[in-house]
């Protein structure tokens, strides 16, 4: 590899929330978004790159939704859970389509369809080049699948947590709202908290912070831009410290 192409991080997670499977439909899956994601994570790991995943399930069901309409919180929460293990178990399927060896550990152990959460198992299949995607949340309630994936990625020793949204980096609003809407390149943790920007919730801004873990935002949807961003290019935002 020249020094362009040699990616900057050597293990990452990717984020990606359960919206962003959804394509233009309404609710569940669109197999063509899946395979499509698929093949940017393979160009990713045939970088060198060890990829862990963490993905939502807002997609199938939202337990903050549910809660408002009155179902108990935590019991909402649970059904969010296994929501993510039917999203990973898809992701699992397309990924090995494109011929990259995957294994879904689930904080709620469902030992019939994966595996369970054990850290050190999980570091294992990463370094042999296996794709692990981290399904159920952190196990608990209360907690988003953000803060998941950075809990997950600090516990990895991840040199950087990505998290693909809808658009291309952090916004001051939503760009597809507003049209003045300012793009930031760079960011700190206390600005994304003190600003109230919605890249992800608190929890998982703090836990990021505390561990150094740099956060890149950046567009799922474009073909071919998590590579890109493996490689420093295309467009995106970075949270670090200041001074990073």
């Amino acid at each position: 590899m020249h020094g362009t192409t040699e990616p900057e991080y050597k293990r990452v997670l990717l984020k990606v929330s359960g919206e962003a499977l959804m394509g233009k439909r309404e609710y569940g899956l669109d197999n063509g978004v899946v395979g499509a994601i698929a093949a940017d994570v393979r160009d990713v790991v045939a970088m060198g790159v060890q990829v862990c995943l963490v993905i939502g399930g807002g997609n199938i069901f939202r337990g903050v939704q549910a809660a408002a309409t009155g179902m108990d919180r935590a019991q909402a929460d649970y059904i969010g859970m296994l929501a993510t293990v039917m999203n990973a178990l898809a992701m699992q399927s397309a990924l090995e389509r494109c011929g990259v060896p995957t294994r879904v550990q689930s904080a709620i152990p469902m030992s019939s369809v994966c595996e369970p959460y054990i850290r050190r198992r999980a570091q294992r299949h990463m370094e042999k080049g296996r794709v692990v995607i981290f399904a159920a949340g952190t196990g608990n309630p209360f907690f988003t699948t953000d803060t998941a994936a950075a809990l997950r990625a600090t516990e990895m020793g991840c040199d950087a947590l990505l998290k693909g949204t809808q658009v291309d980096g952090v916004y001051s609003a939503d760009p597809r709202k507003h049209a003045d809407a300012e793009r930031y390149d760079r960011l700190t943790y206390l600005e994304v908290l003190s600003r109230d920007l919605s890249v992800m919730d608190a929890a998982a801004i703090s836990l990021s912070r505390e561990n150094g873990l740099p956060i890149i935002v950046f567009n799922i949807h474009a073909p071919g831009a998590f590579a890109q961003v493996m490689r420093g290019e295309g467009r995106f935002t970075r949270i670090v410290e200041q001074g990073d």
